[in-house]
């Protein structure tokens, strides 16, 4: 009975369609599912089926979610059937992509790319032809989430990825050396953000969780970027600034020029010496067993340097460190001037502060670095030399420097 005493006349038996148009319905009003559900009259479970679908099991088979109507009078990010309809009239007539995508308020990026994916090309009499309700099936069967992943379809292109990255390469490294190693097979083909995908997202199972380790961070989650801590100066006397050096050290042009720095161990108590290359980013590492204090440093820079020909060693610049207080007598020992940065101003050290974020996959933070003998170092500093480089056109840094000391004819 309702209010008024009058006998409620029952609904009955309603079509799924309609009760599914409801509930999508009441659910984008912002009702829960459980209220949705009692309101129409349905199972809490067929509402959670319609949503997500159904996976399969002993006594059921699997069931994709359901697609939400979309509304008539509202615009839509996707075609239309009445869309579809409209492209196919308006190919008949001869109207070109532009003229169709102006009537349907589409790019015509939009419509060709429609007619392309969704078009049939009849193999018996050569015609491409498109066929409305037929391109909405195929647009239809597409549109479920999520889908399989292309390195997990693919156990070669899974094995070559899985295997660099226990090689520490990076993931855009990997892409470049597919493309390079499979020109004429597509399915071999990924970009790095989809190698990515396959190591962060929860789920997907396509590469073994335990090699986001292997990247150069170690994070088995993203984080976004975030400002780092500006150093403070911490030497003053004698220092010739980044300001007067010379020209030729900015243009990358002549090889000899070197940037440095330190990266630093566990409880701050242990270093090593970092120098890159400008030109061709060769990395040579300086070993510090007894510590960083100036007469330290400067000893090693000189033994580390002297190894170097003579064209290779033109200018060094170093950051503000006190590590390098003796600066002017490691110039006099090797005749190499020195020049250091502005205080807090990373990127004048762009090549050696990328150096240093390769180099934590060796020496993560936290580690003894004074454990590390200088076969080890040589070691790593070999197997960063060997690997390729986007910024050299993906030449390695020991074949670019190999080509910029060899005598042009």
């Amino acid at each position: 009975m309702d209010a008024g005493g009058q006998r409620r006349v029952p609904w009955g038996r309603q079509p799924d369609i309609q009760k599914r148009e409801e509930y999508f319905r009441l659910m984008d009003q912002g009702v829960s599912s459980r209220e949705a559900c009692r309101i129409i009259g349905i199972n809490r479970r067929t509402g959670k089926r319609w949503r997500n679908g159904r996976a399969a099991s002993s006594g059921n088979l699997a069931a994709p979610p359901v697609r939400r109507p979309l509304p008539t009078d509202k615009p839509s990010r996707y075609l239309r059937e009445a869309d579809r309809i409209h492209i196919a009239d308006r190919l008949r007539e001869k109207a070109s992509i532009r003229t169709i995508a102006a009537e349907l308020s589409r790019s015509p990026s939009t419509i060709s790319r429609e007619i392309r994916r969704n078009g049939v090309l009849y193999k018996s009499s050569g015609v491409w032809a498109y066929r409305p309700w037929a391109a909405q099936r195929r647009a239809e069967a597409r549109r479920p989430r999520p889908k399989p992943g292309k390195i997990g379809q693919c156990a070669e292109l899974r094995d070559f990825i899985q295997d660099h990255l226990q090689r520490r390469w990076s993931p855009e490294q990997i892409c470049h050396a597919l493309r390079a190693r499979f020109p004429d097979r597509p399915e071999m083909h990924v970009t790095h953000e989809t190698i990515y995908q396959a190591l962060y997202v929860q789920g997907r199972g396509e590469l073994r969780r335990e090699l986001a380790r292997s990247l150069r961070t170690g994070r088995t989650m993203r984080r976004p970027h975030r400002q780092s801590f500006k150093r403070q100066p911490r030497m003053s006397k004698d220092m010739v600034m980044i300001s007067d050096r010379p020209a030729e050290v900015a243009d990358r042009a002549i090889p000899g020029h070197w940037e440095g720095d330190l990266i630093i161990g566990k409880a701050h108590k242990s270093a090593i010496g970092t120098l890159v290359e400008r030109s061709s980013r060769f990395v040579a590492l300086v070993h510090l067993p007894e510590g960083r204090r100036p007469s330290e440093m400067r000893d090693a820079l000189i033994e580390t340097i002297g190894t170097l020909p003579a064209q290779l060693r033109r200018s060094l610049t170093w950051d503000q460190g006190s590590e390098m207080a003796m600066h002017k007598q490691f110039s006099v020992a090797t005749d190499m001037p020195v020049y250091f940065c502005d205080p807090g101003s990373p990127w004048q050290r762009g090549s050696n502060e990328n150096t240093n974020g390769l180099l934590r996959q060796y020496f993560p933070k936290g580690t003894d670095l004074a454990r590390y003998s200088r076969q080890e170092l040589d070691e790593v500093a070999t197997e960063l030399n060997s690997r390729p480089r986007k910024t050299l056109g993906w030449e390695t840094p020991a074949e670019r420097l190999a080509k910029l000391l060899t005598p042009t004819s």
